[in-house]
C-alpha cells in the first residue's frame, strides 16, 4: 500500500489529506471563528434536534459539542426543552442547568422505578450539581430505593459523574477544577510554567526503564492559582510500567522534588519497554507547553485527542477518580495527556490527579 504524507503534520497515512488529530485541530479552529451569529444560529438548530441527539445522530452530536466545548453554549432555554421533551443524553447538557431544571430532574429521579431510567438521572442530577442535588443523592444513599439493587454503586459514585462527591455526613468534595488551560504544542525547552514528559535519570525498578516527570506544574504562575498550590507539582513514574498499572502515585515537594511510591506492574511488556528505550529521547523532547488562554471546562469533551490542564477529563472509559493513598479521598483530576501527543502514533490517554492535602498524584492510563 502507497504511503502518503499529513499536510498539516508530516506523519506518514495511508491515504492522502490530513490525519485524524490534524484534521480535528482544523475542525476546531473553523468552530472558534464562528461569528456571534452563527453562535446563535447552532444554539436555534439544536433546540430543533435535541430528539436526534439522544439517538446519538452525527449533526446534532457535532452541533452540542462545538456548542458546549468550544463556546460553553448550551444555554438555560436549551436544558429546558431538553427536559420538556424528555432528552437525558449527553448528561452533560444539564450542567449547571438553572433550578427549575434541576427540579425536574430531580422529580423523574425520586419517581421512577426503572434502573435503567435512574442510572441516567442521576447522571443528570450529578451535572447539575448544586446543593438540593447533593442532598437528593445523599437521601438515596442513606435510603436506598428498590431500584438501587440493580446498580453496581453507590449516588456517591454517580456524583462524581459531575465532578463532585460527598462523604458519609454529606460534605461535599470537589473533583475538578473550575478552571481549564489546553496544552499545546510548542518548541522543546521554551519556558512554560507546565512542562510534560520531562527526563530524570532514575530507572524502574521493575523493568529498567528511565522514569519521567509525567507532569511539572509551576503553581506559583499567576494563570495557575487556581490550583491552590504554592509551589511545584511533580508527578513522577515510569513510562512504561504506568500502562500496566493501575494506578502509579508519587509524592511531591513544594520545592520540586518528587519520588514515585512503589507499586507492582501487572506485567511488563517487553517490546514496549525496548522501544521507549529507543524513542526516550523523543518522549522526553516534547514541546507540550500551558496555553495562553482559558477554555470552557469541556474543552476536551467526545474524544477530540485534547492535551488539558484543569476542567474535566474525557475519560476514555468511565470515570475512575483514585483514591488517594494516604488519606483515601477520591484524588482530583489535573490534567490528560494523549499518548501520541508524545509519541506519534501512539494510543490511550495518561489521566493525572492531584491530593493537595498530601501532596500526592496519581496517574493512569485508559485506552479503547
Amino acid at each position: 500500500m502507497p504511503l502518503h504524507t499529513c499536510a498539516g503534520c508530516g506523519a506518514l497515512l495511508p491515504y492522502e489529506g490530513l490525519c485524524r488529530k490534524c484534521r480535528e485541530e482544523k475542525q476546531r479552529r473553523e468552530i472558534l471563528a464562528w461569528t456571534p451569529e452563527e453562535v446563535a444560529h447552532r444554539q436555534r438548530a439544536l433546540l430543533e434536534e435535541l430528539p436526534a441527539l439522544e439517538r446519538m445522530d452525527d449533526q446534532a452530536e457535532r452541533d452540542f459539542w462545538a456548542l458546549l466545548s468550544c463556546w460553553d453554549g448550551i444555554t438555560p432555554d436549551i436544558q429546558r426543552a431538553a427536559l420538556a421533551q424528555g432528552v437525558r443524553s449527553p448528561v452533560e447538557l444539564f450542567y449547571h442547568a438553572p433550578e427549575d431544571v434541576r427540579d425536574g430532574l430531580i422529580d423523574a429521579l425520586l419517581q421512577t422505578e426503572s434502573p435503567g431510567e435512574a442510572n441516567c438521572l442521576m447522571c443528570c442530577v450529578a451535572m447539575q450539581g448544586d446543593d438540593k442535588a447533593l442532598e437528593t443523592l445523599l437521601e438515596l444513599e442513606r435510603n436506598p430505593r428498590p431500584w438501587q439493587e440493580s446498580l453496581y454503586v453507590p449516588p456517591s459514585v454517580y456524583a462524581q459523574c459531575g465532578g463532585w462527591t460527598f462523604d458519609s455526613a454529606g460534605v461535599r468534595r470537589m473533583l475538578h477544577f473550575e478552571t481549564c488551560y489546553p496544552l499545546v504544542q510548542g518548541e522543546p525547552g521554551v519556558d512554560s510554567p507546565v512542562r510534560v514528559a520531562q527526563p530524570r535519570e532514575e530507572r524502574c525498578p521493575h523493568c529498567g526503564s528511565r522514569l519521567v516527570d509525567l507532569l511539572v506544574v509551576d503553581g506559583r504562575e499567576p494563570r495557575l492559582h487556581f490550583l491552590g498550590v504554592d509551589g511545584i507539582i511533580k508527578a513522577t513514574c515510569c513510562p512504561v510500567c504506568t500502562m500496566y498499572s493501575e494506578p502509579v502515585f508519587s509524592r511531591f515537594t513544594l520545592e520540586g522534588e518528587s519520588t514515585m511510591l512503589p507499586f507492582e506492574p501487572d506485567w511488563v511488556d517487553e517490546m514496549v519497554k525496548e522501544e521507549m528505550e529507543e524513542d526516550y529521547p523523543k518522549f522526553t523532547a516534547n514541546g507540550l507547553a500551558l496555553g495562553e488562554k482559558r477554555v470552557p471546562l469541556f474543552y476536551g469533551g467526545n474524544e477530540k485527542n485534547i492535551d488539558l490542564l484543569g476542567g474535566f477529563a474525557d475519560w476514555v472509559q468511565d470515570w475512575n477518580y483514585t483514591p488517594c493513598p494516604d488519606c483515601g479521598k477520591p484524588m482530583k483530576f489535573l490534567a490528560q495527556i494523549q499518548w501520541g501527543a508524545l509519541l506519534g502514533g501512539g494510543e490511550g490517554t495518561i489521566y493525572v490527579e492531584l491530593c493537595p492535602e498530601c501532596r500526592i498524584t496519581s496517574m493512569q492510563y485508559q485506552q479503547s
